[in-house]
């Protein structure tokens, strides 16, 4: 059974991994907190003391309105953390598997999709380090598989820590009455975090390289949230805004490595199922 050491074991995406995966991986964890104190020798030595066949690099700094607000820090978490895994993954002879973002697209112009190979110049701070770390981690290890990840989501449930997503969003919006307001110019992919994770086993044996990873959206944001609230039963206050962005991405080159996700508009579907909320379909 492969040993995958997972960063970020405690966090949205790491969390699930390890109840998910767990009998199908070895799962390894590092000592809590040591993500966020740890020089470079600290956390080299971690990884070479638990000798995995490969390192699942999910914590990362991906609130963007914090990067923007503490670079320093974005910095640190989303480049200088990956560069570290990446040479003590080099020194164990491990595969490296870390998430990048779709926020890399964010800023050019048009309506996408994106594929992998388009000229980029992120226009916020997450953007602009998630972009770097690529660079700098496949120079150093061209074998690495980096994942532009979309927006994820969750229900609460399993046990499992919950952050603000769509469906949650929306849910409180519906609760409180408080509008929510979406642009029916804004494009982007919004993936079902439970079958992201269940994508990972494919991605553990991609080559080399990024990769756009997640859900296909080919509506605006102000419809896909209309058809999330559908399929959740609920009827918050949606405004429409009309600020342009996309961040929406073309996942061929995934699924050519044997990755499969649903359309976004299908993944709540499966979302709400596995939940047993049947009654709302």
């Amino acid at each position: 059974m492969k040993r995958v050491l997972v960063t970020g074991a405690g966090g949205f995406v790491g969390a699930r991994v390890m109840q998910q995966l767990s009998g199908r991986l070895e799962l390894l964890a590092l000592p809590r907190g040591l993500m966020a104190r740890a020089e470079q020798e600290e956390l080299q030595t971690a990884v070479q003391q638990l000798h995995p066949d490969a390192i699942l690099h999910t914590a990362a700094l991906s609130d963007t309105g914090y990067c923007e607000a503490h670079p320093e820090e974005s910095y640190r978490a989303n480049v200088e953390v990956p560069l570290w895994l990446a040479e003590a993954a080099r020194n164990t002879g491990a595969r490296l598997v870390a998430f990048s973002s779709d926020q890399v697209y964010a800023g050019l112009p048009g309506d996408g999709s994106f594929d992998e190979n388009v000229l980029l110049s992120p226009a916020n701070v997450y953007g602009r380090h998630k972009r770097e770390a690529e660079l700098r981690v496949l120079d150093r290890l061209p074998d690495a598989v980096l994942l532009r990840a979309t927006w994820l989501y969750d229900l609460p449930g399993y046990g499992l820590p919950i952050r603000g997503n769509l469906p949650l969003n929306l849910w409180r919006a519906a609760r409180t009455g408080q509008a929510m307001r979406f642009s029916c110019r804004d494009y982007r992919g919004v993936t079902y975090v439970r079958q992201a994770v269940e994508n990972l086993l494919p991605a553990l044996e991609l080559p080399g390289g990024v990769y756009n990873f997640g859900s296909e959206n080919d509506t605006d944001m102000y419809t896909t949230a209309r058809q999330f609230c559908t399929v959740l039963g609920i009827d918050p206050p949606l405004e429409q805004a009309d600020w342009s962005r996309s961040l929406r991405m073309d996942t061929r080159k995934a699924q050519a490595g044997g990755l499969a996700f649903d359309p976004t508009r299908e993944g709540i579907r499966r979302c709400v199922a596995d939940y047993g909320l049947t009654d709302l379909l």
